[in-house]
């Protein structure tokens, strides 16, 4: 066997150029174009891997958020409740506070009826007792002769006509005759008697005029334009009326 060493050069550099030739147009676009779609699938894979850190720390700035308002919620709820409770207690006392003020106020004003009413009765009683006095005292005097309704009151009369003042005493009958009303016509003896007993308390003579007053039931009146005074049946009971219907 013989070896052809220039056809196994040939061949060898045949080879050497294909590899050369392999190495320079396919070997290093493929192995660029793999380096290129490796460099390419490695940023993909790093925006991917961002995107999901960066949705995880949007979740938990939302899941955040979420816990935050929660509890903002719940805080002012619970404010809420708290100034609820304060508002209910406050009306609740402005309401008892108006209800007493009101029960107070219509007690007050029960009362001030009530003594409005009592006066009333009691002025209406004390009115009603002296007409009834008076209406007995007609009655029972009818039964006497007509002197007792005059004749009895003169020292009376010339009583309260004695308690004047001097300086209203001084006057009476200076300038005429004293008008005197009586109950009932006066006889002569009691006109004289009531001239001389009239007479004795003003120090001076004095002359009367008589006026029948029915409605004085019993008793004389001397009236002047100064002076007043009574010893009438009518006036006791005017002055019991008096004392019934006043009022402290």
């Amino acid at each position: 066997m013989t070896i052809d060493w220039w056809t196994i050069g040939l061949q060898t550099v045949n080879a050497a150029i294909l590899i050369w030739l392999l190495a320079r147009f396919l070997f290093r676009p493929v192995t660029r174009m793999i380096a290129d779609r490796q460099a390419a699938t490695d940023a993909a894979f790093d925006q991917a891997e961002a995107a999901r850190a960066e949705a995880r720390a949007a979740r938990d700035e939302a899941a955040a958020a979420r816990e935050s308002l929660a509890a903002e919620r719940n805080s002012l709820m619970a404010q809420a409740r708290e100034e609820a409770e304060r508002e209910k207690k406050r009306l609740a006392e402005e309401t008892r506070a108006e209800l007493e003020t009101l029960r107070q106020r219509q007690a007050a004003e029960l009362d001030r009826e009530r003594s409005r009413l009592e006066r009333g009765l009691t002025d209406d009683a004390g009115v009603l007792a002296t007409e009834i006095a008076a209406r007995l005292l007609d009655r029972l005097l009818d039964r006497l002769p007509e002197a007792g309704r005059i004749a009895g009151f003169i020292d009376g009369l010339a009583q309260a006509v004695a308690d004047l003042p001097e300086a209203t005493r001084t006057g009476i009958g200076r300038d005429g005759p004293v008008t005197i009303r009586a109950a009932r016509a006066v006889a002569d003896d009691d006109r004289a008697t009531i001239e001389r007993r009239l007479g004795d308390v003003l120090g001076h003579s004095v002359s009367v005029r008589i006026e029948t007053d029915a409605t004085l039931i019993a008793g004389l009146e001397l009236t002047t334009d100064h002076a007043l005074a009574r010893n009438t049946l009518r006036a006791d009971l005017d002055r019991i009326k008096a004392e019934l219907t006043t009022h402290d």
